[in-house]
């Protein structure tokens, strides 16, 4: 009860900077629409709209990160959360009261950006569905992430961190924009130890309705994202007692 209080206060938060929002979920958008007009303009079926929708959504959520990030290193740079400490609300309650507002934000992105997919000729099936729900769990890296980094960090570099290096991390090591196989070697290899590559591979999966193929990648997903968050948690906790 406490976390979902603290939430509602989050969310206020978010809601006062739509602009945020608005390009947090239209830029996936633009990037699939400038990517179809492409992959009409070229010979080979280089960025096929099945394909390249779960990746993009997943893409998408890196902006959880930025989101999370600012909410929490505002409130650690100001009296707020100094107050907020002497009531009897635990580490747990203020992770999960950043994080709970978010999710609703990272499955509308994914909706916005399946309905767009659909409009360019995506065939709509069940499947589509179970892609959705799959951003959540995937959702829980990102959002932990910016969580962890707003935390430790002061907003400009939490922003930094979350903005520029990870936004291009999750670009170039999830096989969005290419087969990881093609440069192979170390890159493919690192690739597939972080969760990126692992939570687009199980999107398309599931976008296809091959959802055997999720596994084993869901449990990298599920994994990355629980230890993630669990980490935030306690250094949240050690910072409670500073």
């Amino acid at each position: 009860m406490k976390a979902i209080l603290f939430s509602s206060r989050t969310a206020k938060e978010i809601v006062r900077d739509p602009l945020a929002i608005v390009f947090g979920v239209g830029f996936p958008v633009v990037l699939l629409l400038l990517l179809s007009a492409i992959n009409r303009n070229v010979p080979n079926d280089l960025f096929n709209i099945e394909l390249l929708t779960p990746g993009i959504a997943i893409f998408g959520l890196s902006f959880m990160s930025l989101f999370s990030a600012q909410l929490i290193a505002k409130d650690r740079m100001s009296s707020f959360l100094t107050r907020l400490f002497t009531t009897p609300m635990k580490a747990s309650d203020y992770i999960l009261g950043y994080a709970l507002p978010l999710l609703p934000i990272a499955l509308a992105q994914g909706i916005v950006c399946y309905a767009v997919a659909l409009l360019l000729g995506m065939k709509l099936t069940v499947a589509i569905v179970v892609a959705l729900l799959m951003l959540i769990p995937a959702s829980l890296i990102f959002i932990g992430v910016g969580l962890l980094c707003g935390t430790l960090l002061s907003e400009k570099a939490a922003s930094a961190v979350c903005g520029a290096l990870l936004t291009n991390l999750s670009a170039w090591l999830s096989g969005i924009w290419f087969d990881l196989k093609l440069v192979g070697g170390a890159f493919e290899t690192i690739a597939y130890s972080l969760p990126f590559v692992h939570a687009v591979d199980m999107g398309k999966a599931a976008a296809a309705g091959e959802y055997s193929e999720m596994f084993p990648h869901i449990w990298w997903v599920l994994g990355y994202g629980v230890v993630i968050v669990i980490i935030a948690v306690s250094l949240f906790r050690k910072k409670m007692k500073v």
